[in-house]
């Protein structure tokens, strides 16, 4: 990716990936951003074909993916969830191996949550099963 690129999916992005976005449209922002990303690392626009159909897809997965971590919205879960599926599907679409690095995390969030935290529902909530040495905290 050039730099030119990475711009360019910044400013797309932050005209649309703003804070209550997803109960403005029912569409959270980290899916827009990421699918802001494939379409520019493919090309995608309104004359192309399969560009714009993956990149398409791409939002879809993202969107379901999310959906599947509501009740109530937590921003920091949806990015994690969303960053993670995103790996997999560079690596499908893109052919590019990137490093996923949500799998330790726990969340230490809880009493900041604006909307309640989902707790127990939520994959980042407090299963401390590894050693302090495997453990990420959560800073964000």
């Amino acid at each position: 990716m050039t730099d030119d690129q990475v711009l360019e999916v910044l400013n797309r992005t932050a005209r649309q990936a703003i804070g209550g976005y997803c109960g403005l449209t029912g569409l959270c922002g980290i899916a827009v951003a990421i699918g802001a990303c494939f379409s520019v690392i493919l090309g995608a626009g309104c004359p192309k074909d399969q560009e714009t159909a993956t990149t398409m897809r791409v939002v879809a997965k993202m969107v379901n993916t999310i959906a599947n971590e509501t009740g109530p919205c937590c921003c920091k879960n949806f990015v994690r969830k969303s960053l993670t599926e995103a790996v997999k599907l560079v690596k499908e679409h893109l052919s590019v191996s990137l490093p996923i690095v949500s799998e330790n995390i726990i969340c230490k969030h809880v009493e900041r949550h604006p909307h309640g935290c989902r707790k127990e529902k939520c994959s980042y909530f407090g299963k401390d099963t590894t050693t302090n040495e495997q453990l990420t905290e959560c800073k964000t």
